[in-house]
């Protein structure tokens, strides 16, 4: 396993660090402080499974950091850690071609486990199970107002009170008539993982527990898979 870890903090990524080498003596992690830095070792042309990018760190701009790096090295697999990132970020790097999203309060184990999946090819979004939507970057709700906390226990008559974004809704009218994840992806030239944002996000603002029971309160609501 040969990573490249990007992180300005350089508390956590010597902790990172040495969590991944004690867990796998045979990893070779490449470190960097800025993009600056990780533009100059990929000139280098090394042989790297994936690339550990902090979201906030010098040079990154946003996202501008992931677009110019996927552009300039596309068959290289990046993914973002962050300690402030907000669910639409966590979307658009996905949407940008970022294989993950590791916020820093993670478990180092749980953060290695998600590493891995990636090197086997799947796409990572750290969940929190509790709330079925993207783990928080920032710990006691420090941060921003969280999207997570809208609407989750609000009981709506009609489908005009509930604030689904416009891609929420296409993704809604393909549930209504049963697709699955891959093909509403498919159809509306998105990637899996993106969609499964989605649908948390849907399941979170109807209240429901599932994607069939989204689909009910939607009906229930008066919206058919037409609308």
């Amino acid at each position: 396993m040969r990573l490249l870890l990007a992180d300005d903090h350089t508390l956590f990524r010597d902790a990172l660090v040495q969590f991944i080498e004690r867990a796998d003596p045979e990893a070779v992690v490449l470190l960097a402080k800025d993009l600056h830095e990780v533009m100059d070792i990929m000139e280098g042309a090394p042989e790297l499974d994936l690339i550990l990018l902090d979201f906030r760190m010098p040079g990154m701009d946003g996202l501008q950091g992931l677009e110019k790096l996927r552009e300039s090295y596309p068959d290289t697999s990046v993914a973002l850690l962050s300690g402030i990132a907000e669910k639409r970020d966590v979307q658009k790097a996905i949407e940008l071609g970022a294989s993950g999203f590791f916020p820093k309060t993670m478990s180092g184990k749980a953060m290695l486990g998600g590493i891995h999946k990636i090197l086997e090819g799947e796409d990572y979004v750290a969940i929190d199970h509790n709330t079925n939507e993207v783990m928080p970057s920032y710990y006691n709700g420090a941060g921003a107002h969280s999207e997570s906390q809208e609407g989750s226990d609000t009981a709506y008559k009609n489908m005009d009170e509930v604030r689904l974004t416009p891609r929420e809704k296409d993704v809604l009218s393909h549930l209504l008539r049963g697709a699955s994840n891959k093909d509403i992806a498919r159809a509306l030239d998105l990637q899996v993982v993106t969609v499964k944002l989605h649908v948390r996000g849907i399941c979170r603002k109807l209240g429901a527990k599932n994607r069939t029971q989204a689909a009910l309160r939607a009906q229930q609501m008066g919206l058919d898979s037409e609308s």
